[in-house]
């Protein structure tokens, strides 16, 4: 048997959430570039994704589930897992809410809280007892942002869970990277997606953004995916509580 590339995933089994656009798309097409089979769980189609995968080739099982019913997502891992076990989980999902902080709703507090936080958790926490229970190594890739490490404005709960996330992600790194379980996280700048349009569409804002950028340019969902690959693949595999941004060097400036 030929010895594969550490970067291939080939022969390997991901779960990606949020997978019908935006970051999670470019993940999904990144993995599936990359020989990996996908299974692309969320509350809406996924149909593009879908189509995208068929024309590269890629493996990929769209299944339908609302990540904010801790039950239904809880039974919709169980039935992943008993149709064959999983390598590799991505915790892409999350919305966000715009609101000044003095005006900002316990409603729009909650809804993104447990998406982008609790629904992550609790994916990660049972993914990782099924690995652990059959003696599986496997690879827990969390999407962070920019806004786990900075304030930003107007996105009280989306802030507060993206730190939370890069909490989270070290926590369960150091808690399971011993039972064979690599658990790391992608910071990802400011990219072409859904939950940016209205930063693009502020002529000011996208360009004091575009400023700050030393690559000049938004990144795309590519880029991400690109990284979350290494992220599940051989070659991270000494790689335990990380947090690679993919920022095009806004941090660096």
């Amino acid at each position: 048997m030929t010895d594969l590339s550490a970067f291939s995933l080939e022969g390997r089994r991901v779960l990606v959430s949020g997978a019908n656009t935006g970051i999670g798309q470019g993940i999904a097409l990144a993995i599936g570039r990359a020989g990996g089979q996908v299974i692309g769980v969320g509350r809406s189609d996924m149909d593009d994704t879908v189509a995208g995968m068929a024309g590269i080739g890629g493996s990929f099982v769209p299944v339908r589930c609302d990540l904010a019913d801790p039950d239904a997502a809880g039974q919709m891992l169980a039935d992943i897992w008993a149709d064959a076990p999983l390598d590799g989980l991505v915790n892409n999902a999350g919305i966000i809410r715009r609101a000044d902080a003095v005006a900002f709703t316990e409603a729009d507090w909650d809804d993104v809280m447990d998406i982008n936080l609790k629904s992550l958790f609790f994916l990660s926490q049972g993914f990782a007892r099924r690995a652990m229970e059959e003696g599986r190594a496997a690879r827990i890739v969390n999407i962070a942002s920019m806004l786990s490490f900075q304030g930003g404005i107007r996105v009280a709960s989306y802030t507060a869970s993206k730190h939370g996330v890069l909490g989270l992600t070290r926590l369960m790194a150091c808690e399971w990277a011993a039972r064979g379980i690599n658990v790391n996280a992608v910071a990802p700048g400011y990219i072409e997606t859904n939950n940016t349009a209205a930063l693009r569409a502020d002529a000011t804002r996208s360009a004091a953004i575009l400023d700050r950028i030393p690559a000049g340019r938004w990144g795309q969902p590519d880029d991400i995916g690109e990284a979350t690959v290494f992220l599940l693949s051989r070659a991270s595999r000494y790689m335990h509580g990380a947090v690679v941004p993919v920022d095009g060097g806004w941090l660096a400036r």
